[in-house]
């Protein structure tokens, strides 16, 4: 996984890619981006390339964190192995990953 930021010089936001590669949800239909960019609700859906990888890319305003996860056919929580930082989410014993701009 990657994820790749582009500081805007125009406004304080940068156009953040995430990435979900194909081995990390190999029979993966659809996948979303949620996090507290999205408030923790719906997510934003990421395109499914030829290669197998899902890609979505979103604005986030600079000087901030941001916690997120990939939702994996509407039932599987994973991580971004590329994440910045790594904290527990407070609903469960799993971790949420974390953007910082």
């Amino acid at each position: 996984m990657a994820i790749k930021k582009q500081y805007l010089k125009s406004k304080p936001v940068a156009k953040v890619t995430l990435s979900l590669p194909a081995e990390a949800a190999p029979e993966a239909k659809k996948v979303k981006v949620v996090g507290d960019f999205t408030s923790w609700k719906k997510g934003i859906e990421m395109k499914k390339l030829k290669s197998g990888e899902f890609k979505a890319t979103v604005e986030l305003p600079v000087d901030n964190s941001y916690q997120f996860r990939y939702l994996i056919d509407g039932k599987n929580w994973e991580n971004d192995w590329a994440a910045d930082a790594y904290v527990n989410s407070g609903v469960s014993p799993e971790e949420n990953s974390v953007i910082a701009l």
